[in-house]
């Protein structure tokens, strides 16, 4: 048998990140996986580019594959998400993967999962109170527009909360967020592409 799903990724992030994700199945409602990470030495616009060939060898050894990256960054911004993650799709399919692949892109960037659930974000940073709510601490500071369902740029948003509170910004940072962060609250598009891909190959079965 095939070994479950194999992942190419951008960034260290976005592979600490999948695998905080991926070390909670029951929460993603998924049965535990068997699954290997590659990080593309190009980054995003490697995978944009490169992922059909950088996979093309494993699609005989694993039953399913993923590719995640930013939009923002691949090279290619003037296409949208949906644009850019079909074009992969298509490529894939036609070098071996068929049905059997999806690609996962971030729009703009991953730290938009990071505002999923501010309150589990305000207590996994220790968030001060006096500091006040990081919806309105991000909106003073001209990081998020109130009217915007996400702040204009969410990697220096989350950075600058990480900084507030003098938390280091590491791939173990993001890590542990995701280990911790309820993403039941998460409407991310990017983020249900990736739950509904696991949970259509990967479903737990129910108790008998």
């Amino acid at each position: 048998m095939p070994n479950d799903l194999v992942l190419l990724v951008a960034d260290k992030n976005i592979e600490q990140t999948i695998a905080g994700l991926l070390s909670r199945p029951t929460a993603l409602g998924i049965t535990a996986l068997d699954s290997k990470t590659f990080i593309h030495p190009r980054r995003d616009p490697g995978c944009v580019r490169e992922a059909p060939d950088f996979l093309r060898p494993f699609h005989r050894n694993y039953g399913h594959a993923l590719v995640v990256f930013d939009r923002f960054g691949c090279g290619r911004e003037l296409l949208s998400a949906d644009a850019l993650a079909g074009d992969v799709e298509q490529r894939l399919s036609a070098n071996g993967w068929e049905q059997r692949a999806k690609a996962v892109v971030l729009d703009p960037e991953l730290e938009v999962w990071a505002f999923a659930d501010l309150q589990c974000v305000a207590r996994w940073l220790n968030w001060r109170r006096n500091d006040g709510d990081l919806r309105r601490w991000l909106h003073r500071r001209g990081l998020w527009e109130t009217h915007e369902p996400k702040p204009r740029d969410p990697r220096e948003a989350f950075e600058r909360l990480l900084g507030q509170v003098q938390r280091p910004r590491s791939s173990a940072t993001y890590r542990r967020l995701a280990e911790t962060i309820d993403f039941r609250q998460c409407i991310d598009p990017a983020f249900e592409k990736f739950k509904s891909a696991l949970v259509d190959w990967f479903a737990a079965k129910a108790p008998p």
